[in-house]
């Protein structure tokens, strides 16, 4: 009997422990890259709200108001909205403004016109994400390390250098890829939250009366005793709840699973205790509420929290920073974006990539930001305002997501959503009042991502126009094909924008070589509205005759093209692809000015340059240098 028992299956046991393992990874690295933008809020939050509501109303009411209202800010805006809501929206596993917009704009029986808002809606709010992700790295890292000056203003000169140091540091650590960040900073996280907890907890065992602010009744009674205030306040509440969106960004980095479980049974308790303990040292002290996070610390411990937060701060950095590398793969894939490189850093999660020409101008981007406004006391006034602007939009979406696509009933869909709704346009309206104060800046950069995202999407549909209107039908092309001189042995390979028209490299081919290769492949290369593709659906042949072959490969928003992988799969078609006699031929447009632009002058100035500076197709699809021919033509606009 024993020798039976001997030869059970080896794999079978530990099938369950390797998933157990997976998932401890992945929770422990979502915490040191998801939570890191929410996890640093306490640095702020409470000291900027208790300031802002304590100058007209009485400091104990201030606090116990303001901590109540950030507390269920945390329990209705992050855990019920994003962490059990907008978390269900997932594009085939994908987040994101970006993904969730595609997701309703693939909704059935929606007009013209919606569609067309939707997609506007998601380029305003990629705008405002990347926007988001200049500030939450300048704010995070000089509230940190202005905690040196505390105990001793001397300190005070190196606040600005040191913070531009750590931040430079950081951005260059991208290139190693989001997953040896996770792994380094994951457990770093779990030490940052256990601390909040512990600070937070000792303190409360101090003053317990914090506590009763768990009743929402103290933050609705600042509504009523000092409703202006009460508004104004909103403004300071809401960096309690920023990094909610980089959550859902990155969700398909680590998966909702881990990201869930790690926000319910590790960082949202960790937040709660925090939040108490600071409000509860201010109630003992109200001279803390300037160094609200630090009131919480022994004396000894302070520098050590110092150099703690400082490095949970880059770790906040970071959660935005790998956000925006998501969106912007999005949006290059979905041509809101020119072409960039976007390099794979985990063999084993495809949504782990690095950007490097996004982390060069962010990196500008919070320089330049530090060195303006100098403190973190005068970025809050900047800071929010972005944030706001894109919850807003993803409640927007994500109803119309559940109305189209889960089949809820609009009776349910509106009460709840519109009570989201509701309190994202009350944060959104707060913030705007800071506008003269420094709520410009993340507008400005909005809108400068926004032109730059719409001149792009423009200048490709006019250039589009121009190429079909000079374009021969592929049908009127394959009479005359018989007439052609000179068919070489070979395959060419012609990238089409359409499928019912001749690519314009393939007459430039004729009309200087005047041949044509034995095998000519039409290929066409559509981005859906989906991550990822299935093997099934990637590919489609179809046989023309006289040697032309119209091909089409799929692929997701969230995958990189590869074309010559993928034509090894059309043998099965019947068309056999060898590389080594494969050629691809390309076209290389110069865009020009025609006498009345269509774009306008600074808009064609704007698309010639981003259509100069974006990769090379060759590059982009995987192309074989040495199998790769251009063939330039001008385009006027």
């Amino acid at each position: 009997m024993s020798e039976h028992i001997a030869v059970l299956p080896a794999s079978a046991t530990p099938a369950q422990p390797d998933k157990f393992k997976r998932n401890l990874v992945l929770t422990i690295g979502a915490l040191g890259i998801v939570y890191g933008d929410i996890g640093t809020s306490p640095l702020y939050a409470l000291r900027e709200s208790a300031l802002a509501a304590g100058r007209h109303v009485a400091l104990a009411d201030a606090i116990m108001g303001v901590t109540s209202l950030i507390v269920w800010a945390l329990i209705l805006v992050v855990t019920v909205k994003y962490v059990l809501l907008i978390m269900r929206a997932d594009n085939d596993g994908e987040g994101g403004i970006l993904a969730l917009a595609s997701l309703a704009h693939r909704c059935h029986r929606m007009s013209r016109k919606a569609k067309m808002a939707i997609a506007m809606a998601a380029i305003f709010g990629l705008a405002l994400f990347v926007g988001d992700g200049i500030l939450t790295p300048a704010i995070s890292v000089l509230s940190a390390v202005e905690g040196l000056s505390v105990e001793s203003k001397s300190f005070e000169p190196f606040v600005l250098p040191l913070s531009l140091f750590i931040l430079i540091w950081l951005f260059l650590l991208q290139s190693r890829g989001t997953e040896q960040v996770g792994r380094l900073f994951g457990p770093i996280m779990v030490v940052w939250f256990l601390v909040l907890a512990a600070l937070g907890l000792g303190s409360i065992t101090k003053t317990p009366q914090i506590l009763y602010a768990l009743n929402p009744v103290y933050g609705l009674n600042l509504f009523v005793e000092e409703p202006w205030t009460a508004f104004v306040a909103l403004g300071s509440i809401v960096l309690a709840v920023t990094g909610c969106e980089t959550l859902y960004a990155d969700m398909g980095h680590f998966g909702k699973g881990p990201i869930r479980f790690a926000w319910l049974c590790f960082v949202f308790p960790a937040l709660v205790l925090t939040y108490f303990g600071q409000g509860a040292a201010i109630l003992r002290d109200p001279a803390n509420a300037p160094i609200a996070f630090y009131s919480v610390a022994p004396h000894w411990a302070h520098y050590p929290l110092v150099i703690l937060a400082t490095i949970a701060t880059i770790i906040a950095s970071q959660a935005v920073i790998s956000g925006v590398y998501s969106i912007t793969q999005q949006a290059v894939q979905l041509g809101q974006f020119p072409r960039m490189e976007i390099r794979h850093t985990s063999a084993h999660e495809s949504g782990q990539i690095y950007v490097p020409r996004m982390n060069l101008y962010l990196c500008i981007g919070v320089v330049l930001v530090v060195l303006i406004f100098r403190t973190s006391n005068a970025l809050a006034a900047a800071y929010g305002i972005a944030v706001t602007g894109v919850m807003g939009l993803s409640t927007v979406l994500v109803g119309i997501v559940a109305i189209k696509h889960w089949h809820w009933k609009p009776i349910f869909v509106l009460p709840v959503f519109g009570l989201l709704a509701l309190i994202d346009f009350a944060f959104l309206a707060s913030n705007a009042l800071k506008i003269f104060d420094g709520g410009w800046l993340p507008l400005f950069m909005a809108f400068c991502v926004f032109a730059v995202m719409d001149t792009w999407r423009r200048g490709r549909k006019a250039q589009a126009d121009r190429q079909r209107d000079h374009a021969i039908a592929l049908s009127t092309f394959m009479t005359s094909v018989d007439r052609i001189p000179v068919r070489v042995q070979g395959t060419g390979v012609f990238l089409a924008p359409r499928q019912d028209s001749v690519p314009g490299q393939l007459l430039h081919n004729l009309k200087h070589n005047r041949m044509l290769h034995e095998r000519v492949v039409l290929l066409t290369v559509q981005v859906c509205e989906v991550p990822t593709v299935t093997p099934e659906k990637r590919l489609d042949v179809e046989k023309l005759g006289k040697g032309f072959y119209a091909v089409q490969i799929r692929h997701g928003f969230f995958e990189t093209p590869d074309i010559p992988k993928a034509l090894l799969e059309a043998r099965k078609f019947g068309l056999a692809i060898e590389p080594e006699m494969t050629s691809y031929f390309l076209g290389r447009y110069t865009i020009v000015e025609a006498e009345q632009p269509v774009l306008g002058r600074w808009r064609l100035w704007l698309y010639r340059w981003l259509a100069a500076t974006a990769l090379a197709p060759a590059r982009y699809y995987h192309l074989p240098p040495n199998r790769v021919v251009e063939l330039g033509a001008q385009v006027e606009l």
